[in-house]
């Protein structure tokens, strides 16, 4: 299974955002951050509510549906 869950690099490019930018509006350290975006960890449901409001998208927009096969 495809293990990139989240969009969340992809919206921050779209936008012209950083990383850095996220990490300092949803008070969280940038290495954390940097996991999340590069698909090493997840987000909790939460954090992702919470970057979904920061980047003023629908949460449906931040996470992968696996593809029927």
């Amino acid at each position: 299974m495809d293990k990139k869950l989240n969009r969340i690099k992809v919206i921050l490019a779209d936008r012209g955002l950083t990383n850095k930018w996220l990490a300092e509006t949803i008070h969280r350290d940038p290495a954390t951050i940097s996991k999340w975006v590069t698909n090493a960890t997840q987000p909790p449901l939460e954090t992702l509510i919470e970057i979904a409001l920061a980047l003023n998208v629908g949460i449906e927009e931040l996470v992968r549906m696996p593809e029927e096969q």
